[in-house]
């Protein structure tokens, strides 16, 4: 007895995607200040420390600073107005 079956597609529609220029990149890190921004995925956490670490160790004339949003998965406009103002670049980390 053949029977069909319909299968559906549980990925559902994906949005629209508009691509965006990168930043430019810096001539160098050297006395700038990086921020380190913890995503709040698991394990991110201890990656940042550790990459905090590291540029410490190997680039220690550069401000590396962890910051953190206040919610998972919700934008954080004050965290992103820190960034700016303070800030000449951020390496989002986003755990293991």
């Amino acid at each position: 007895m053949a029977e069909r079956i319909r299968v559906h597609d549980p990925r559902g529609y994906p949005p629209k995607v508009t691509g965006k220029r990168l930043a430019p990149r810096l001539q160098s890190l050297e006395g700038k200040t990086v921020y380190l921004v913890d995503c709040l995925f698991d394990n991110s956490e201890a990656f940042m420390d550790q990459l905090q670490d590291w540029f410490g160790i190997h680039l220690p004339q550069v401000n590396a600073k962890i910051i953190r949003p206040r919610e998972s998965w919700v934008d954080d406009p004050e965290m992103r107005a820190t960034i700016a103002a303070d800030g000449d670049a951020a390496i989002l980390g986003v755990g293991l």
